[in-house]
């Protein structure tokens, strides 16, 4: 089994990864993104520093996945991962233009066949409003410069790459506005039913909403 789970920074990825952990007894891979030496300059300069950033996540993201992904796999071990590698060429279309975005997606369709793709891909949907909150609650310090309109701007290309088939792959899309999976064990619950019926893994019930 490998689920890769994905939404908007903020939404709570690698906090679901962590927590499913135990549940489905899997490895888990989580995203390496304080190494870029580009990011907060990024935040700060969107525009100069755009194409650095998105090509060391490129290459970082593909030495992670190519190094990790086939070899949890081929042991039989159950994997979740807090994001998947396809959906660096999303950032790439906000942040690049012209040469620089050419020049990209060329490297990212190399790179893109040698990666295992995930059996299910667990997509968390928020408002740009509750992922403004998250972001500020976690404080990260290279996301405190972080504009509302990127983030609006990235939610949007979210629900747009995510409405349509996506490398023939299962979605599970999940709300998370009204969810507090830390502090409240039924949600969390509620998500891992919600994985199971997709997956059909015993023992799920049919979903039914939230009280």
């Amino acid at each position: 089994m490998y689920i890769a789970i994905e939404g908007v920074i903020g939404v709570g990825k690698t906090t679901l990864a962590r927590l499913l952990q135990p549940v489905f007894d899997a490895e888990v891979l989580l995203e390496i993104f304080e190494e870029n030496p580009f990011l907060s300059d990024f935040y700060s300069d969107r525009a100069r520093y755009a194409f650095q950033t998105q090509i060391f996540f490129l290459l970082s993201r593909y030495r992670q996945q190519n190094n990790n992904v086939p070899n949890v796999l081929a042991a039989g071990k159950n994997l979740i991962a807090d994001y998947t590698f396809a959906k660096d060429a999303l950032f790439a279309g906000i942040n690049l233009k012209g040469d620089e975005l050419d020049m990209y997606h060329k490297v990212h369709e190399a790179l893109g066949e040698k990666i295992p793709k995930p059996g299910l891909l667990v997509y968390l949907q928020a408002t740009t409003d509750t992922l403004m909150q998250r972001i500020a609650f976690r404080d990260r310090p290279y996301e405190r410069q972080m504009e509302r309109a990127y983030i609006h701007e990235l939610n949007m290309a979210y629900e747009e790459f995510f409405s349509k088939p996506f490398d023939h792959t299962p979605i599970l899309k999940i709300d998370t506005n009204e969810l507090d999976i830390i502090h409240n064990a039924e949600h969390l619950k509620f998500i891992e039913n919600r994985i199971r019926e997709t997956l059909g893994l015993a023992p799920f019930q049919p979903a039914l909403p939230l009280t």
